[in-house]
């Protein structure tokens, strides 16, 4: 069968697959109606490096609180934050609310609907693009996230591992995106991989590509694609400063916008490096009696592995230093922007 014969063939079985065994997703549009941008934007920047069933309930909090790009645009980065937390990878909040108000300021609230535009918002980089133009707009774009990855890298057994085989998967891909409907093809690509050509133990027999499939012939389509080895992540340490009033009040502490977990609420905190902090207390941001917490509160970034110590004192006279800080009675902790490793902080110092 020649190239653009198989191409189209395979764009066809895909299609029909995905019109049988598509997902309900909370964000994707009822069968035959146009997809909200909206939607497709706000689903597309959460589920960036998180799973749909981590994503459900805070697609629709988010949706319940903020219906529109307008209301979204009209919220404090606080409240934004607030409703973010617990999500992780905080930048795409920030990035979020930066958006949302860039679009209603530019763009009078609708999205543009090219990818060379789309590429121009925060926090859109080109899968996201892509997927929008394509799901939201009907353009004839391959939106390839981690599942289409891994599906074209099996189906033309990529020899090549990642992340250098990006190119040549996004190019195969990209041939076989149909003319019509191509925001159903891109998320059958997604839903295959999600569901039947999933990372391990894959559903072959299932899939409505596998008499086509290269690494399925080879008897081993779990090998691709292709990794190189992951180096060991570092390890960073440092102490959390748990102070509580008389009356109950936690001091918490807004983190700088920039860098890690910009914007957030924290436990004060040493800076985390490789090394254990010396004279932690004079990182404190007061001069009390300081009390060792029994335990160590350990996370994992995307580049390094956090060992946090947590540190009591009973009430301070002043507080020293600069930063933005902040008494919160502990009944309202759940309601602050702390990230994950913070809210470890506070199981922690209060598990004695």
């Amino acid at each position: 069968m020649a190239k653009q014969g198989l191409e189209r063939r395979l764009s066809r079985e895909l299609l029909a697959w995905y019109d049988r065994h598509r997902r309900k997703l909370p964000w994707r549009a009822l069968r035959g109606a146009v997809a909200d941008p909206y939607h497709v934007w706000l689903s597309e920047i959460m589920l960036q490096q998180t799973t749909v069933a981590a994503v459900k309930g805070f697609y629709a909090a988010f949706l319940a609180k903020w219906p529109t790009l307008t209301d979204l645009a009209s919220a404090s980065l606080d409240d934004v934050l607030r409703a973010w937390a617990g999500l992780g990878y905080y930048a795409r909040a920030r990035n979020l609310h930066a958006c949302a108000k860039m679009v209603t300021a530019e763009w009078g609230g609708r999205f543009p609907d090219t990818v060379a535009e789309l590429g121009k918002l925060p926090g859109v980089g080109p899968y996201t693009a892509a997927a929008i133009a394509a799901i939201a707009f009907g353009r004839r774009l391959a939106a390839v996230d981690g599942n289409a990855e891994r599906v074209i890298a099996r189906l033309h057994a990529i020899a090549t591992p990642l992340p250098a085989a990006k190119l040549e998967i996004r190019v195969r891909a990209q041939a076989l995106v149909p003319e019509t409907r191509p925001g159903d093809f891109a998320q059958g690509l997604m839903d295959l991989g999600a569901t039947v050509c999933t990372p391990r133990r894959p559903a072959c027999p299932n899939c409505p590509w596998a008499e086509h499939c290269a690494a399925r012939r080879c008897g081993n389509p779990e090998t691709f694609p292709l990794k190189r080895p992951k180096p060991a992540l570092p390890v960073r340490r440092g102490v959390a400063f748990w102070i509580e009033r008389a009356d109950g009040a936690v001091l918490l502490r807004r983190r700088p916008e920039k860098g890690l977990l910009g914007g957030m609420m924290e436990v004060p905190s040493t800076e985390w490096s490789g090394t254990k902090p010396r004279h932690a207390e004079s990182h404190a941001p007061v001069e009390a009696e300081w009390a060792k917490v029994k335990g160590t509160v350990t996370h994992t970034f995307t580049h390094f592995h956090l060992e946090l110590s947590v540190w009591r004192a009973a009430e301070p006279v002043d507080l020293r230093g600069d930063g933005e800080y902040r008494w919160v009675p502990k009944a309202e902790l759940g309601t602050e922007a702390l990230p994950t490793v913070m809210r470890k902080v506070v199981k922690l110092a209060n598990s004695e």
